[in-house]
């Protein structure tokens, strides 16, 4: 099609997969138990003459409860805010019942006030978009790269979104670089098809422009009228294009927060695109949210705020995640540093020896010129030019069309290129004082390299004479840990750990989870958001087997203690046979062989599993019997225990009280033959309630 883009086949990074848990525990990490409480979690232990391995919780007044690794699913890594060291409970009181209880009730008024305004939006009838035209088709094909899967498959969820009734509120969390903006186009065109306006709401002047010319490049082969909408344009030509706003003679309208000034009226907005919406302020979201009511509304981040993150996990917003990388991309190499003229000085030269180009950026414009002079003396040879948001607008977009041009090596600069600006040429980005921006932030600005098939450099630059914040390590630690490819979900993440989902419906990003950690709090909110829905709260539990075996992960097998803990969680967060079955070949295919001792810890959770699916919510094992304890909802008939008799004789016992207890006696000489002839018996159980 006459594009100067050269395609090249590499294998894809898959990276980024979903979250399953929220951090590997270390000794000293708090942690929530599911009856207990919070404590500390201590390291793993054995005892000479017990079973297995034992997690070791020390609680208030020195208690301490070893727990063993076979019930580890009971327990949480506690996530609060802002670093603040959570109340340990005592063991075995009631302190931890009244603080659920409390955050329960919390939770629940708050949830009512929440889907009151999201069951407004489910009510509203939008626009039906039509379903694909031909030219919608073309326009897809004139794509130059491949999609990645994720990338396909967002597009689709958005379509779909856009044909449905209601008005759409999707956010699309896809990492720096992966193509959401190209999702976004074909959104835009899908709704110019139906002779919607679109509107698309970036939060830098910068980003406008380039955001505008992207789609003016991608749209020039059709009758599209696109325009932009910020300080780079004089009052002359604002003027004119709000009044062509007004009569519809602007299809797409690329826009900074002027967009949603009140002067700004639209003949016929169908969709509404927000780029980076937590870069915004509470009046712009406030006006927003009037917008919302009504018309189709996708919304895109590399990293969304915790607030927005946790609505998504809920079910309240839907998402689409982006996390398969495009081909030719490379994972960033980022360090953190001290303050260092000669590191700076080698970190420029090596890019320019490759013909690349460099981001300075520093934060604070009354002494901007200060550091351009620094970089000018250690880099006499390199162009350097200096771009902040109180420069005049033509200035500006003069100094960053030649960055983008290539006329300028050096852009020294504060954090007006923060989101998605692309020039593929700079792969070098140093930032100073890293310590004092915010996570997603920072991932943004290192976003701004690394865009193509080179390999970049991120710096992160720190004082060397002073102490950094608990909290500062924290957020460049993260940064540090995911380089990797489609790390941005991850980056939102450890920002909801470290800064805690916090009130909802406010603009405060921590509340009740201090009081009972991240985990407990989800679990919470999405009970009261399916109770306030009139939807049952659907959650799998396995039930736990009390039983005397040596279950465990060998030393010589993980000799790591870390990798040992994220092993017993993932093993613990099966929920099936069949997720016990991959497990098993996993670890053969990682480490080799499966020993006994994690034998027979897969068989105890095939046993829960099983256990699971036929009601039944505690099992305990002695010498020569099982007992297994059924919920209310799942008695034993007089069909099924009339039928067990028949089949096992007097090896069959039932106390049928409130909780029925089935009591099977095994002749079992180890704990293995008892777990693998309890295992048998569900199996027998399973047939006779389906026969």
């Amino acid at each position: 099609f006459g594009r100067h883009y050269v395609r090249r086949t590499r294998r894809r990074f898959e990276a980024g997969e979903a979250i399953t848990s929220f951090g590997d525990l270390k000794v000293g990490d708090f942690v929530v138990h599911a009856h207990h409480g919070i404590g500390r979690y201590m390291g793993l232990r054995r005892f000479e003459g017990k079973d297995g391995d034992f997690l070791v919780v020390q609680y208030a007044k020195g208690d301490t409860f070893y727990l063993p690794v076979t019930n580890i699913d009971s327990i949480q890594k506690f996530t609060g805010g802002d670093g603040v060291a959570p109340k340990i409970d005592r063991l075995g009181g009631a302190t931890w019942a009244k603080t659920k209880a409390r955050v329960k009730k919390a939770v629940r008024d708050m949830t009512e006030e929440l889907l009151q305004l999201y069951a407004a939006r489910e009510s509203q009838t939008g626009h039906a978009f039509s379903s694909d035209t031909p030219w919608q088709n073309e326009f897809e094909e004139a794509f130059e790269y491949d999609e990645t899967p994720d990338q396909a498959r967002a597009i689709v969820e958005v379509k779909r979104d856009m044909e449905a009734p209601r008005p759409m509120d999707r956010l699309l969390c896809g990492d720096v670089g992966y193509g959401k903006t190209e999702v976004a186009l074909r959104a835009a065109f899908k709704g110019v098809q139906d002779g919607k306006q679109v509107a698309l709401l970036v939060p830098t002047t910068v980003l406008a422009e380039q955001h505008y010319l992207n789609f003016v490049e991608r749209l020039a082969d059709y009758p599209v009228k696109v325009d932009l909408l910020c300080r780079f344009r004089n009052a002359k030509e604002q003027k004119h294009t709000i009044e062509r706003l007004r009569s519809g003679e602007v299809d797409i309208v690329v826009g900074t927060h002027r967009l949603i000034s009140k002067d700004i009226k639209f003949k016929n907005l169908g969709l509404l695109v927000i780029d980076e919406e937590h870069r915004f302020g509470v009046g712009q979201k406030e006006r927003l949210k009037h917008l919302r009511a009504t018309v189709d509304v996708l919304s895109m981040s590399a990293t969304p705020i915790p607030r927005t993150l946790n609505l998504s996990l809920l079910g309240v917003r839907d998402m689409s995640i982006i996390n398969t990388a495009p081909n030719d991309r490379l994972p960033v190499h980022t360090c953190i540093e001290p303050f260092s003229e000669t590191l700076i000085r080698e970190a420029i030269a090596r890019e320019l020896s490759r013909q690349g180009q460099v981001f300075f950026v520093h934060n604070r414009v009354h002494n901007i010129m200060t550091f351009a002079s620094l970089v000018q003396r250690l880099v006499p040879e390199a162009r350097i030019a200096v771009g902040h948001g109180q420069m005049p607008s033509d200035q500006l977009e003069h100094i960053m069309t030649q960055f983008i041009r290539g006329e300028v090596d050096v852009l020294v600069c504060t954090t007006i290129i923060g989101s998605g600006i692309d020039i593929p040429n700079a792969n070098t980005i140093i930032i100073n004082n890293a310590d004092k921006f915010g996570l997603s932030e920072l991932y943004q600005l290192r976003g701004r390299v690394g865009r193509y098939k080179h390999r970049a450099f991120a710096y992160l630059l720190i004082p060397g004479d002073r102490a950094l914040t608990e909290e500062a390590q924290q957020r460049l630690k993260a940064l540090e840990d995911f380089s990797s490819l489609g790390a941005g979900f991850r980056i939102a993440m450890r920002d909801l750990e470290i800064r805690g989902c916090g009130n909802i419906l406010g603009g405060e990003q921590h509340g009740n989870i201090a009081s009972v950690g991240l985990e407990t709090y989800s679990q919470l909110l999405a009970e009261a958001v399916a109770e306030v829905r009139g939807k049952p709260v659907v959650r799998r539990v396995l039930p736990p087997f009390e039983v005397a075996v040596d279950a465990h992960i060998p030393e010589d097998y993980v000799p790591s203690e870390a990798q040992k803990i994220t092993l017993y969680k993932r093993i613990a967060d099966v929920k099936t046979v069949e997720d016990v079955d991959e497990m098993a070949a996993e670890l053969a295919d990682r480490f080799g062989p499966v020993p006994a001792p994690i034998r027979r810890l897969l068989d105890v959770m095939r046993v829960r599993a099983q256990a699971a699916d036929l009601g039944i919510h505690r099992i305990a094992a002695a010498k020569s019997a099982v007992a297994f304890e059924f919920t209310n909802g799942r008695s034993l008939s007089k069909r099924v225990r009339s039928l067990l008799s028949q089949h096992f004789g007097d090896r069959v016992s039932f106390a049928l009280h409130v909780e029925p207890v089935l009591t099977f006696s095994t002749k079992a000489t180890s704990a293995s033959e008892l777990i693998a002839e309890a295992a048998t018996f569900l199996e027998a159980l399973e047939e006779t309630w389906e026969g």
